[in-house]
């Protein structure tokens, strides 16, 4: 397994990833947008034949008001059923909040996980040390709510 800083040519991978795994599902475009906009701060894990198996894609937070501490947010996160338990989504998320913190001097980390995904709650409470600020109803499509977490970089 090899993780590294996603390249354009990265994003159909990316995208098929995420279509086999997650209900939320995102436009090349949107993957383009972070691709270009933040370049340095999302990744990609492959495996021996450099098939993507997992991503994460991040961004920094571009509305932040003068005088606040700039801030990432992790968009998504995703790893093939056949390579979970590998360590390969704790790798990923530790490279891009490296990245933040030292290509963008992020302060803090955010991302949102639904209520009912224990195994994504267990990796950014336990593992990563990611708190929950607060609960944001309906945040999902279906209605499902989201847990609004936080990660101090400092």
């Amino acid at each position: 397994m090899n993780v590294r800083p996603m390249r354009v040519d990265d994003l159909p991978g990316m995208q098929a990833c995420n279509l086999q795994n997650l209900p939320e599902n995102y436009t090349m475009k949107y993957y383009l947008y972070h691709a270009m906009a933040w370049p340095s701060i999302s990744f990609v894990a492959e495996d021996n034949k450099g098939r993507i198996v997992g991503y994460v894609l991040a961004k920094m937070d571009d509305e932040v008001p003068e005088g606040d501490e700039p801030h990432g947010h992790v968009t998504s996160l995703s790893v093939l059923r056949s390579y979970r338990r590998l360590g390969l989504a704790k790798k990923l998320m530790q490279q891009s909040q490296e990245a933040m913190a030292s290509v963008y001097r992020a302060s803090f980390i955010s991302l949102h996980v639904r209520k009912s995904n224990r195994a994504a709650l267990s990796l950014y409470k336990d593992t990563l040390g990611f708190t929950v600020k607060d609960v944001e109803k309906k945040y999902y499509a279906d209605g499902e709510d989201a847990y609004a977490m936080h990660l101090s970089l400092k």
